[in-house]
């Protein structure tokens, strides 16, 4: 099974002999066999060489890395031997054309609507009585396949999004994490912390499932493609954020593995600490290492693995093969 390193702490990260080795500040060794890992991910500070990129490189590992905050800061990846000219020019030409641009982006907000009602459904069925909710999200998804413009769909996506946010004080069972906006940069609650940092990572996943594929990431189809870095990654990931992010939200405050004490009260808001980070990114990593029946193939995949059969499912709409459907729980 692939892995994901995950580095909190300052060092240098090298390569030695035929492996990876982390040294941190005070002298430790930590060695890291390479045959399975897929990703790093560095949110110490770390010193690297040109030796360590050209051994990544060959071994098609991807290194990201994130500032103290938790925000994404950019990835080294290795040469980009999967991208195809084919599929950059068909991504431009569906981009260039709204039409089939709108039909990509209504399967994108379609897929995280019904994954949100989802979970919106699970919870009211345990008595959390989110009914009126719900019924204001199905009347608004209705309208979805009725937007001609990005900008309306988005819109509309927008006030799913308020709905949903409403019932979380009914999901969750703790005062300390009740929630009356959202707030981004800087977060100023404890489960805006979380969710900023649930969703920031949920981003790297998929832009570094992305980098197997031959798509290219800087050409989404909801999210604009303009001077940012990346925007198919934000495309993919709103699908993902209430299967993946939501629910180990729900699970860390509900099961109390993450507490108020995970936090630290910054200048610039509230932000995960360490502690809070490493228990997070654990319960994260159990989900996606989860598995469930695919309902096509006839056996279980990983919510990882799904993650990238959405990447190819979306190449084979670009190719003509077949019509793209968003990923959607089935239970």
């Amino acid at each position: 099974m692939e892995e994901t390193i995950y580095i909190f702490t300052s060092g240098t990260l090298k390569r030695k002999d035929n492996t990876l080795l982390f040294e941190t500040e005070d002298k430790t060794k930590k060695y890291i066999p390479v045959e399975n890992v897929k990703e790093i991910f560095a949110f110490g500070e770390i010193d690297i060489n040109k030796r360590l990129l050209g051994f990544l490189s060959e071994k098609e590992i991807t290194l990201s890395y994130f500032n103290y905050y938790g925000y994404y800061m950019g990835t080294f990846y290795p040469r980009e031997h999967y991208n195809s000219g084919y599929m950059i020019l068909r991504q431009a030409e569906f981009y260039m054309d709204i039409e089939k641009r709108m039909i990509i982006a209504r399967q994108f907000v379609t897929g995280a609507v019904k994954n949100t009602l989802k979970i919106m459904k699970y919870y009211d069925r345990r008595g959390k009585d989110l009914k009126k909710e719900i019924d204001i999200v199905e009347e608004l998804m209705s309208n979805i396949d009725n937007q001609e413009s990005v900008a309306t769909l988005m819109a509309t996506e927008g006030q799913i999004k308020q709905a949903y946010y409403r019932t979380l004080n009914s999901i969750i069972d703790s005062d300390d994490f009740s929630f009356t906006r959202r707030s981004k940069r800087p977060p100023k609650d404890y489960l805006n912390a979380l969710i900023s940092f649930a969703n920031s990572m949920i981003y790297v996943y998929a832009l570094n499932e992305i980098y197997r594929t031959h798509l290219d990431p800087r050409i989404g189809f909801l999210h604009t493609s303009n001077f940012r870095r990346f925007s198919l990654n934000l495309d993919i990931a709103e699908i993902f954020k209430p299967v993946i992010g939501d629910r180990t939200i729900f699970s860390v405050i509900n099961k109390k593995k993450i507490t108020k004490r995970d936090f630290d009260n910054d200048l610039k808001g509230i932000l995960l600490n360490d502690s809070g980070k490493r228990k997070f990114l654990e319960s994260i990593e159990e989900r996606l290492k989860q598995t469930i029946e695919h309902s096509k193939i006839g056996k279980k995949v990983s919510y990882r693995r799904f993650v990238r059969l959405e990447l190819y499912k979306l190449e084979k709409h670009l190719m003509g093969e077949e019509l793209y459907e968003p990923f959607v729980m089935d239970w």
